[in-house]
């Protein structure tokens, strides 16, 4: 193992045992008392508040040093941010044992340690806010490097930008690029607004299984494991929809959960194959009702994170302000590609589909085609959130019957960015004609399908008990926080996104690292 570690690994292996060896246990108890943040001193500190900066402790891991001799100027970075810190080595070491400031501070600490630091706050001649230390603490000895990302007053002017790097070692991804750190933040901020939003109009959080005899909800192909007390095969859930229908029929009238879901399919920068949805099912409402409580909580959730209602996506600006624009999926198709497909049977949709050249299977029904057909062509052009609206039955084996459009159902799928972000539904609540539509689910599978639905008994029978009209939703998570924070790749709002194993064991040094 030793002949694998690089060159600094060696030398901060050597520091560590030189550490010990002079007493100074190198990873101490974890308590130790902290007073003020970066972000507290940068904020608040002035000529009128100084009196309440004259002793301060502070922890963060050491970013940067500057030598100067018997003076040091150092960078530490904690949970808020960076501030500097400036350790001089005769008030480090007052006595003629110098050797916390000479032996210790100068030689055996590294980038990447993280110390605590005493002092009182000052401003540098460059009138910069800085601790000027009295005494510092070893809290943690970094054995690998990170890699180093250069500055220039203050400022990042070159960051980690391997990808390799950034997704399968994120935790040193947060450490030197303060704007990661930034991303995921806003995301907890946009999800604890849609939790006030909801939790304010009488919402309950509920949690449903992972773990599901039959992968139900959705139309997706699953991941299979097994139980070896039960002996049965069980499924990573696809979605929770008909767990939060059963607490509808139970009596709850508002019910979400933020699900995590797992598909086995494809990976790409929408897609990952673990990934949360934000699903909630209200009693006695419709799909209409369902887009205008959309727009509202969209618009303050975006208020929430960037403080106005707009985002910017890759030079493109979005406002989630609300009314959004309503049109069929019929109608988008004939905007778009000029051909009128709503009286059209399968076959017809297939000779649509090879004229536009859109690539299909045998195993697609007639609504997979009218999806492949509005995916190809159609769904980029919707930039600003879009509704589309009353899809045709076969798309929507879940979904209520239109009340007045025979053949299509009461859905709507919210598109921004050219992308789905959301997909709701009058909810079908009559369990014959719901048994009927998973008995076609069945007949997809039979020709190939394997993204098409089982039937679940159970939810059935549920049914049968009598579940009240009701309207339902589900928002990709990370489909939004894409949006809100600007990002373009899913990759960039997960903080561990699903990746190849390693193909050794050894790890990325710094000299490997893009930057």
């Amino acid at each position: 193992m030793q002949a694998s570690l690089s060159e600094q690994e060696l030398v901060r292996r050597d520091k560590l045992r030189e550490l010990v060896e002079l007493g100074i246990d190198p990873y101490p108890a974890p308590l130790y008392e902290i007073t003020h943040t970066a972000r507290d001193i940068k904020e608040k500190y002035n000529e009128q508040t100084a009196d309440q900066f004259k002793a301060v402790s502070l922890a963060g891991r050491i970013m940067s040093v500057r030598d100067m001799g018997k003076a040091n100027f150092a960078v530490l970075q904690d949970a808020t941010g960076r501030i500097q810190v400036y350790v001089k080595r005769d008030e480090i070491c007052p006595g003629d044992d110098k050797t916390m400031y000479d032996t210790v501070w100068k030689r055996l600490l590294d980038i990447g340690d993280i110390i605590g630091v005493k002092g009182y706050v000052f401003t540098t001649k460059t009138g910069e806010t800085s601790i000027h230390v009295s005494s510092f603490t070893l809290l943690t000895k970094s054995l690998h490097p990170l890699p180093i990302v250069k500055e220039k007053d203050g400022e990042q002017f070159d960051a980690v930008t391997d990808l390799e790097f950034k997704y399968r070692q994120r935790y040193a991804d947060l450490i030197v690029n303060p704007g990661v750190r930034d991303t995921f933040v806003k995301i907890t901020k946009m999800k604890n607004a849609i939790r006030t939003f909801l939790n304010e109009r009488g919402a309950l959080e509920v949690d449903t299984p992972v773990l599901q005899s039959i992968p139900g909800g959705a139309t997706a192909r699953p991941f299979i494991t097994h139980h070896n007390a039960l002996d049965i095969p069980l499924y990573l859930r696809i979605a929770n929809e008909l767990y939060l229908k059963r607490l509808i029929v139970g009596g709850f009238e508002w019910v979400y959960e933020f699900s995590r879901n797992f598909r086995n399919e494809g990976m790409d920068r929408t897609h990952n194959p673990e990934f949360t949805i934000l699903e909630f099912y209200v009693a006695y409402k419709d799909y209409l009702w369902m887009m205008e409580t959309t727009e509202q909580m969209l618009e303050q959730t975006a208020i929430a994170a960037n403080g106005t209602s707009t985002t910017n996506v890759d030079g493109v600006t979005i406002d989630f302000k609300a009314p959004y624009k309503r049109i069929s999926i019929y109608d988008a198709i004939k905007e778009h590609t000029g051909v009128d497909i709503s009286e059209m049977d399968e076959a017809g949709l297939r000779e649509v589909c090879k004229q536009l050249k859109i690539d299909v299977d045998p195993t697609m029904g007639k609504g997979k085609l009218i999806d492949e057909i509005f995916g190809g062509k159609c769904e980029a052009h919707y930039i600003q959130p879009t509704f589309i609206t009353d899809y045709p039955i076969e798309m929507s084996p879940l979904t209520k019957k239109h009340r007045s459009k025979p053949g299509l159902v009461e859905r709507f799928e919210l598109i921004v960015n050219g992308k789905e972000i959301a997909n709701a539904y009058s909810e079908l609540n009559d369990p014959i004609d719901q048994r009927e539509r998973f008995e076609d689910q069945v007949k997809l599978m039979e020709r190939g399908d394997d993204e098409a639905m089982f039937i679940d008994y159970d939810f059935l029978r549920a049914l049968e008990y009598g579940m009240p009209p009701t309207a339902g939703i589900g928002f990709g998570i990370e489909r939004l926080a894409m949006l809100l924070t600007g990002q373009v790749s899913i990759q960039d709002v997960l903080f561990f996104p699903q990746m190849r194993p390693e193909k050794t064991q050894a790890t990325a040094h710094d000299e490997d690292i893009t930057i």
